[in-house]
């Protein structure tokens, strides 16, 4: 018989849960009441509705109207949840996108402007004052039909395929739109379309809403100080609130449900009795309102269409948006439509100096130098167990050091008669889509799904400390 002993097993340390600050957001919010979660997100809606009006210096935007910026996000956004029930939530790439937005946009111009034969507000049945507000709901049920009758042939197809015909879609439109002069003016497009004739005065003779409106910065009164961009921003934030809760609603419904199970595998879907052709439709459909709204807002906002404003670059532009915040995720591609509008309207007052060689090989080596950056940091997070070695430290601080040289010495603010960056959005859109699909392919803000049936009582079971004698069905 062994006189040798064997010591109890020590249980390993509990490894540390690695939760990014998006995780930790998400937990803290799917923590809260319905009420609380009411009363943080109505304060957060009234600081981004003044957001316009008192800019933070490192925010703003020189040389632009930080009002018209944000109200052309607030198209963008409303643009981008459009599209991600489409792709995001049914799993339907949509290329031609855009057709969508020039329907709503072309409906509103062919019903209130001077130019076009179909015009309602001289002597027709449309007020001069309410048309544009009365043309939403048409432009929106336009559009609705318009995507059920490209839906209803074409959703049997998928994958590329789906892809290369609404890409036709949206071209289709666009030229259509060039060619059809005697109704839409062609290329000359349609001017003096109608918008909200609201808070005419001495001072704005045609009311808040016209580009004439620059507002009064030194005015105490907010509504004084909102130029026209703020006055639609806010429009665009009531849409776009509207649309959430819709699309909110019928994420948490079967609808919703059924859009997952297509999105993920719509064979696996077909065989569990979802009709995953009727769903796909409505998809579609409700997409398309949604973009005919925002085109809509853009043409009453502009009060100027043609064709050249629907090409295919803009609906690249949409998708884009979508990816970069998020597929399936409707509060992170309203931040990839941030992005997609804010940054070259920034980047506009950042200009390079000259066009030399040296210059642009300096901005190429910068550029490589981020990317290199991001890509030791991500080795670094992998392997966060293992110390930090000074050496990583030393070459992180002199890259960091390095490209802020290079960007002093390459871009200067306001250089006269220099090139803008600005003009270079989709090098740098392209550039950015590139990193994020090797690094994060899900998005910045990747959807996370979550139980629909008892979800509250279900995260607060598992919450609760262990040994706790409330848990479960007993709780």
């Amino acid at each position: 018989m062994s006189n040798t002993s064997t010591k109890p097993a020590v249980p390993p340390a509990p490894e540390r849960p690695m939760h990014g600050v998006g995780d930790a957001l998400r937990s803290w919010w799917g923590g809260l009441s319905r009420p609380a979660q009411w009363a943080v997100g109505i304060p957060a809606i009234i600081a981004l509705a003044l957001l316009p009006l008192f800019p933070p210096p490192f925010l703003d935007t020189p040389g632009t109207s930080f009002g018209g910026v944000m109200a052309q996000f607030a198209m963008y956004a409303l643009l981008a949840i459009g599209l991600n029930v489409v792709v995001g939530q049914a799993g339907l790439l949509d290329l031609g996108y855009v057709g969508f937005y020039a329907v709503g946009a072309y409906t509103v111009g062919l019903l209130t402007s001077p130019n076009s034969p179909w015009n309602q507000t001289d002597g027709g049945w449309l007020s001069e004052d309410w048309a544009w507000l009365a043309c939403l709901p048409l432009a929106a049920a336009v559009t609705a039909m318009s995507g059920l009758v490209l839906g209803t042939p074409t959703l049997r197809l998928r994958g590329d395929y789906l892809a290369i015909v609404t890409l036709g879609f949206g071209e289709i439109v666009r030229l259509l739109a060039d060619n059809l002069g005697d109704v839409t003016n062609g290329s000359l497009g349609l001017s003096g379309i109608a918008y909200p004739q609201v808070g005419e005065s001495a001072e704005r003779p045609n009311g808040i809403f016209s580009s004439g409106n620059v507002g009064d910065a030194d005015s105490a009164n907010i509504f004084d100080k909102a130029n026209a961009g703020t006055w639609w921003f806010w429009i665009g934030m009531v849409l776009v609130i509207l649309t959430l809760l819709i699309v909110g609603n019928l994420e948490r419904s079967r609808v919703g449900r059924a859009w997952v199970a297509i999105r993920e595998d719509e064979d696996a879907a077909e065989v569990m009795g979802v009709p995953a052709f009727k769903f796909k439709l409505w998809a579609f459909t409700i997409g398309a309102a949604v973009g005919g709204l925002s085109g809509a807002l853009y043409a009453g906002q502009v009060q100027f269409i043609n064709p050249t404003g629907f090409n295919i670059i803009n609906s690249m532009l949409f998708l884009c948006a979508v990816v970069i915040g998020g597929q399936g995720n409707k509060l992170g591609v309203i931040v990839g439509a941030f992005i997609i509008v804010y940054l070259p309207n920034r980047l506009l007052s950042v200009q390079a100096v000259g066009q030399t060689a040296v210059g642009w090989i300096s901005l190429a080596f910068t550029v490589a130098l981020v990317v290199a950056l991001i890509v030791v940091w991500r080795r670094w997070a992998r392997n966060q167990e293992r110390p930090i070695k000074f050496g990583y430290l030393a070459a992180a601080a002199v890259s960091v050091i390095v490209m802020l040289v290079v960007l002093n010495n390459v871009l200067r603010f306001q250089a006269p008669g220099a090139q803008s960056l600005g003009d270079y959005k989709y090098l740098f859109f392209g550039i950015t889509l590139m990193v994020l699909m090797i690094f994060k392919p899900q998005g910045l803000f990747p959807v996370r799904q979550k139980l629909l049936a008892y979800g509250r009582q279900v995260y607060q079971a598992v919450r609760k400390p262990f040994g706790d004698e409330t848990i479960g069905a007993n709780r």
